[in-house]
């Protein structure tokens, strides 16, 4: 992918907290900023509902078995 570069003006403390953050992650500045805009744009949150799609679909059978159709658990004991 095509890098751009960005230049931003941020405050002393947000800077360190920027870089404390990403040393701690053991990534870049850059790597930490962009991913910080990649959560912040839904990104990461459009990969999860995917994965959680993917994991249903895969398991719907399983899900049906245990809960049934319409929705009741059909084990004793669950309601």
């Amino acid at each position: 992918m095509a890098k751009t570069q960005l230049n931003v003006r941020v405050d002393e403390g947000t800077a360190r907290a920027a870089r404390e953050r990403a040393l701690a992650r053991g990534m870049s500045v850059n790597r930490y900023i962009e991913e910080l805009v990649r959560q912040d744009t839904g990104e990461a949150g459009h990969t999860f509902v995917e994965a959680a799609a993917d994991f249903m679909k895969q398991y719907e059978s399983v899900f049906a078995d245990e809960f049934g159709n319409d929705g009741k658990h059909t084990r004793e004991g669950r309601r």
